[in-house]
């Protein structure tokens, strides 16, 4: 089994984003150090907007070279560091405290067409002149890539020739998430061509999909359960607030649902059974999602539990070193 970690490299989009120091730096160093002891490598999709946008503000400086550094170190380690779009960057601004926009620009697709396509555009070129490579994976924020067409001529022009958003069976519908992954096939990697869900033999993209495993309730109070009886293991270390996700979080507590197999906090639980699922459908890849703000104690210690016991059994793989 090819296994690839991945990690989404950024802040928080609600009320409070949390600092750079407790998001990204601390954890994301601890996650190094694991890597390390066994020798194996993640995949980080870098949040370009947010460095974009902290280029405006002298008094980010601090903050904005710590991340660059790490960016590069992760590099240096010999990580993965590929695109990941927050859109809604655009339109924060900075005033002792970030002031997140969301309303119509959490999507790509929130902006006329000639917008998107600078976006995309910019953020890749910054992200290259960073690391001193070409990138060529993406991953959505929020998962939100449909519709795809949008993107696809861009992409062709860029080199951009993996995608890695869509998680067989999500689905999420509100203001601001346009998720639906429904139809996508059960396939750990297929290829497509104007539909992440369409699979097209020789398609000019290739989707490595982020593993999905199905929740059921008692693991949801579980989630919510053991973060106010145990906040010290189960709170997330980066301290901040999602945005809303509509009603997710009620509906989840009450049926099951198809999610995204993650690192972060007590979903982190699930990465054994989640692997021997894989393992069961013969699939040739697993690819996990994760994110530095999101992880906790126990998160961490997972984490290093599956890496340790699993390094010498399968191959953690990351885009770049295919």
């Amino acid at each position: 089994m090819n296994i690839y970690l991945t990690f989404d490299y950024e802040l928080f989009f609600g009320e409070n984003t949390g600092t750079v120091q407790d998001c990204l730096i601390n954890p994301t160093a601890q996650l190094f150090s694991f890597a390390k002891q066994k020798d194996v490598h993640y995949t980080f999709f870098v949040d370009v907007g947010f460095l974009i946008a902290a280029e405006k503000y002298p008094e980010l400086n601090n903050d904005l070279n710590l991340v660059k550094n790490q960016v590069n170190e992760m590099v240096a380690l010999g990580h993965d560091v590929q695109l990941h779009i927050h859109p809604h960057w655009e339109k924060a601004t900075w005033d002792k405290v970030w002031s997140m926009n969301i309303n119509e620009s959490y999507k790509l697709s929130d902006f006329p067409q000639d917008e998107l396509v600078a976006i995309v555009r910019k953020y890749k070129t910054y992200l290259d002149e960073l690391i001193g490579k070409e990138t060529f994976v993406f991953r959505a924020g929020g998962w939100c890539i449909q519709p795809f067409s949008l993107l696809k001529n861009v992409f062709l022009e860029l080199g951009i020739t993996i995608d890695s958003t869509v998680f067989p069976g999500g689905y999420l519908q509100t203001k601001d998430y346009d998720v639906n992954f429904l139809k996508a096939p059960k396939k750990s990697k297929y290829q497509f061509e104007n539909d992440v869900c369409e699979e097209v033999e020789n398609g000019s993209f290739t989707e490595y999909s982020i593993a999905s495993y199905r929740y059921f309730p008692s693991f949801y109070w579980w989630l919510y359960g053991l973060g106010r009886i145990f906040p010290k293991r189960h709170k997330m270390l980066g301290k901040g607030n999602f945005i809303s996700q509509g009603g997710r979080k009620w509906s989840a507590l009450t049926s099951f649902s198809d999610y995204h197999v993650s690192t972060d906090g007590y979903f982190a639980k699930k990465l054994e059974a989640s692997l021997q699922k894989a393992i069961n459908l013969e699939h040739e890849e697993f690819v996990t999602i994760g994110h530095p703000k999101s992880c906790s104690v126990y998160s961490l210690i997972k984490t290093k539990q599956f890496i340790d016991k699993y390094h010498l059994v399968h191959h953690f793989k990351t885009f770049d070193r295919n």
